[in-house]
């Protein structure tokens, strides 16, 4: 049995007008599943914002990376430090954030 949304009659499944208001429950129905389904998606793929920080955080080191290694290395007259630096440390400590900002993320699931 479908109910009206605006009027709160019981209807029956195939109807798709409101047999009191006449109010249409084909439409109400669909904004109700795409709801559930956007609530859905979020719950089961943890929202878009997370991973598109990690994401975010590689790419800007990637490029960082590059510019370093072969671009300001490169150039004479740069300070020495620039030629020293070494960036593969950075792995290990991204790595091992990533792995903490999970495990926070899932503790705060199950509370």
């Amino acid at each position: 049995m479908v109910y009206c949304a605006k009027c709160g009659q019981q209807n029956a499944d195939g109807a798709r007008f409101c047999s009191s208001c006449a109010a249409p429950l084909g439409a109400v129905r669909r904004d109700r599943e795409k709801e559930c389904e956007r609530d859905c998606e979020d719950e089961c793929h943890a929202g878009p914002r997370g991973g598109s920080i990690i994401w975010g955080v590689i790419i800007a080191l990637i490029g960082l990376f590059i510019v370093i290694e072969f671009g300001l290395k490169n150039v004479e007259g740069m300070p020495p430090w620039i030629a020293d630096f070494q960036f593969w440390w950075i792995i290990p400590v991204i790595i091992g954030i990533a792995i903490i900002i999970a495990g926070i993320r899932m503790m705060s699931r199950k509370a």
